[in-house]
């Protein structure tokens, strides 16, 4: 298998996490995003949306979207088991990480593309719905820290990709310095918890 990347984006990153969770070996390359290499039509013929990351398999089938290549990795390598080990669990872990990414990643990349101007040449981009999407963002992280107030982790009482997802979310919204409630206290005890995770420097 080939794992083509950014490393330093949160899609990137979550599979690098999952990936170290298992203690997996993958071949990685990196892919230049600020140099719009994922829009080049070698790129496009792995993915045709031109987005990371995407994973070649062993017979040249190439499976994209961070969540799906982490199931399959998760299906190949079932210990730790990152998505539950029974049906509740499983669509409890579903849940929790569907509301990150829509309630938080989707919020914290939007505000991203649409202040920063990093892909002004390639999209078009809305100060207004920058604004806005960093208000949404900002509005649902004190639900999270709500849920850490019941539970060890996001999804329950075990470490699962709904934590992944909101460990990049979190760290991708610091490093480009977005205005995020992060002392909250459940937040910042959870984030404590999951950072000093040695698959987190992944």
């Amino acid at each position: 298998m080939k794992l083509f990347t950014t490393s330093a984006s949160p899609n990137g990153r979550r599979v690098n996490i999952a990936v170290a969770e298992k203690g997996i070996e993958i071949e990685k390359q990196e892919i230049d995003l600020g140099g719009a290499e994922n829009l080049s039509d070698e790129f496009k013929a792995r993915n045709p949306f031109g987005r990371v990351p995407v994973l070649e398999l062993d017979d040249g089938t190439y499976l994209s979207e961070s969540v799906a290549i982490t199931r399959y990795l998760d299906s190949l390598h079932p210990n730790p088991p990152l998505f539950g080990s029974n049906d509740l669990e499983q669509s409890y872990i579903e849940m929790w990480n569907r509301r990150v990414e829509l309630n938080l990643l989707m919020p914290v990349a939007q505000a991203f593309r649409n202040l920063s101007g990093m892909f002004k040449d390639r999209e078009k981009i809305s100060k207004e719905w920058g604004l806005i999407s960093a208000e949404v963002a900002q509005s649902a992280v004190p639900l999270f820290d709500d849920q850490l107030a019941k539970t060890e982790f996001i999804a329950g009482d075990n470490f699962s990709v709904a934590d992944i997802s909101l460990l990049c979310t979190l760290d991708f919204a610091r490093a480009t310095k977005q205005d995020l409630p992060f002392d909250l206290p459940n937040i910042s005890r959870w984030y404590s918890l999951v950072s000093a995770r040695p698959s987190a420097k992944a």
